[in-house]
């Protein structure tokens, strides 16, 4: 697929005034999405993002909930997330459906990186990240009843994943693993009920806090934000897996694993103990990690990964989910000992 047709076409209904000299793909390789930086004739930059991950309706939705976001945010986090352009007054989206290719393009505004955290953080790194992202989700949540409206949720997800296996048992593997599938989301789905989660706060939360995805500034302050692969409008605990592999003790890696072990390391205590000094946490939410880790592997990694991911990530990755990651949910995480770290009750 010729990706620079499409842009050009995107660009075209957005300012057909303006001319594009050159297109760099700058992806990282490890999704199917692609991003490219656009240079101009008059040497202005903007970056464009092209996705066929997921449905059409649910990027769109996401990225005005974004831009709602962005713009109600208060200081000091007005400016955090990447803008993405709009025109009359809503965000630009391309759609470009052709046999097929059904392929989405958003564009942003170049975004501005201060420092990038080391790979392995030390404790003050850790420790200052706990309090800037309580602070993140206490300025989200105040904002959280002026944004639109999303239609995705954990329990809708979860039934897709459910009906894919009814209908095309086949491109999840054996007998013998689809039903394994099947367990897995029953107790997610029966799991819910034990945690009094209506009392849980939905908020704008992002899932992929990579340490390539934000920036932080001299004092280590939350400094700029960009990649919304993942985002949604859900509970906050959903957002602290991948924190806890930010600040595990193996650190940043080039190729990567998701094991649950990152949420019982001591590091991520630490980083939970600076987070709730901040933003109260309560015990339920802390049991609850287990099964926003379990949604995870089978929304992210079993259901979607084969279109989100490039092919040898996918294989890779949904090989471990029913090897590794899947088995551990329930044997390898014990909420006890964070609650106890917390003085919760």
């Amino acid at each position: 697929m010729d990706y620079s047709i499409i842009i050009k076409k995107a660009w075209e209904g957005y300012d057909a005034s303006k001319c594009i000299k050159n297109i760099e793909d700058i992806s990282a390789m490890v999704s199917t999405n692609r991003v490219f930086r656009i240079t101009f004739d008059d040497d202005d930059i903007i970056i464009a993002k092209l996705s066929h991950f997921g449905k059409y309706e649910h990027f769109k939705e996401d990225h005005r909930i974004i831009h709602s976001l962005s713009n109600n945010l208060l200081y000091p986090f007005e400016n955090f997330l990447a803008k993405s352009l709009l025109k009359n007054n809503r965000v630009y989206i391309y759609r470009y459906k052709q046999s097929r290719t059904d392929v989405w393009v958003v564009f942003y505004n170049p975004t501005r990186i201060f420092d990038r955290l080391p790979r392995r953080l030390e404790e003050h790194h850790i420790r200052k990240l706990g309090q800037q992202v309580g602070k993140f989700h206490k300025a989200c949540a105040r904002i959280k009843n002026v944004l639109p409206k999303s239609s995705k949720t954990l329990r809708t997800d979860i039934y897709s994943l459910m009906h894919q296996l009814e209908i095309n048992e086949k491109q999840f593997g054996t007998a013998m693993q689809v039903d394994f599938l099947k367990y897995h989301c029953e107790t997610f789905l029966s799991n819910r009920s034990k945690y009094n989660m209506r009392s849980f706060e939905i908020i704008p939360v992002f899932i992929d806090w990579n340490i390539g995805n934000f920036s932080v500034d001299a004092n280590l302050n939350l400094y700029s934000r960009w990649d919304y692969d993942w985002f949604r409008m859900s509970y906050r605990i959903l957002d602290f897996y991948f924190l806890s592999r930010v600040v595990s003790d193996l650190g940043d890696r080039t190729v990567f694993s998701y094991g649950i072990n990152t949420l019982m390391e001591d590091r991520f205590i630490v980083f939970l103990e600076e987070y709730h000094k901040i933003n109260p946490l309560t015990a339920n939410e802390i049991r609850f990690l287990k099964e926003a880790y379990r949604f995870f592997i089978l929304n992210y990694v079993v259901k979607d990964g084969k279109y989100f991911f490039n092919e040898q990530y996918a294989q890779k990755l949904q090989g471990e989910a029913f090897d590794i990651y899947l088995p551990s949910v329930d044997r390898d995480f014990d909420a006890e000992k964070i609650i106890e770290a917390l003085k919760l009750e």
